[in-house]
């Protein structure tokens, strides 16, 4: 691994269940993510990605890509754009640096409307199992 590197994009289609779901897993009663009328009273079109799940999603690119020894150290998010039903988001990353078997990644989540999610996420690979 190397500063530069791209990792492989990684497209995930945003479904009402997976929506749902990550709420649900996450103790995310908001009706915002799981009643799609009382969103649209609250001025949203539908029913909506909670940062929980992004984060986990992010969570699962990076360890996806390095690998099952790969321990995250620090995940710094920012949501923007909203992940609707019936969308795909489109994660990639960038190595930004590295010190040793550490490195940190730039990474990029997009929908349909723009940005959903960025920010960095720390990796370190550790060695396995003692």
């Amino acid at each position: 691994m190397r500063a530069g590197d791209e990792l492989p994009p990684l497209e995930v289609p945003i479904t009402r269940t997976l929506i749902v779901a990550g709420a649900i897993a996450s103790r995310d009663y908001q009706d915002v993510h799981h009643d799609a009328e009382l969103a649209r009273q609250k001025g949203s079109p539908d029913i909506f990605m909670n940062i929980l799940t992004t984060n986990g999603l992010v969570g699962r690119y990076i360890t996806d890509h390095f690998g099952p020894t790969a321990v995250l150290r620090k995940v710094a998010i920012r949501l923007g754009a909203p992940n609707y039903p019936g969308d795909t988001m489109v994660l990639t990353g960038r190595v930004e640096e590295v010190d040793g078997a550490t490195a940190t990644v730039r990474v990029t989540g997009a929908n349909g409307i723009g940005k959903h999610v960025t920010g960095t996420v720390t990796v370190t690979m550790s060695e396995g199992p003692a």
